[in-house]
């Protein structure tokens, strides 16, 4: 599955309503977010029975390697998609602390 850049700038992310952030993502790309997180919820399922199936190690753990880089993948289109729309609104804004916000959400995913 391919993302497509397009859709992305296409997006309102953050708006603001009762001072509460919610994303704003257009319907292809909720649908392929979707996708992916339930192929993903499939792969977690699969791995619980490679488990109860006392599957040999090694093979679990690529199968885990797999999953964590299907959701890796997700969050690389989220982050992407908020740098893209929701960042850029509030830095033209003059909202600077979302510049600190996405340095901590940054170092969460990549905290190993």
């Amino acid at each position: 599955m391919s993302f497509n850049e397009e859709e992305v700038l296409d997006e309102s992310c953050c708006t603001t309503a009762a001072n509460q952030r919610k994303s704003h993502h257009s319907t292809q790309t909720k649908k392929n977010l979707i996708t992916r997180l339930n192929r993903i919820e499939g792969q977690i399922r699969g791995i619980k029975g490679l488990i109860e199936k006392d599957t040999y190690c090694d093979d679990v753990i690529h199968q885990i390697a797999s999953t964590q880089s299907a959701l890796n993948s997700v969050a690389k289109i989220l982050l992407e998609g908020h740098l893209k729309s929701c960042v850029v609104e509030r830095i033209q804004e003059g909202d600077l602390e979302v510049i600190d916000e996405v340095l901590v959400t940054i170092q969460k995913l990549i905290k190993k």
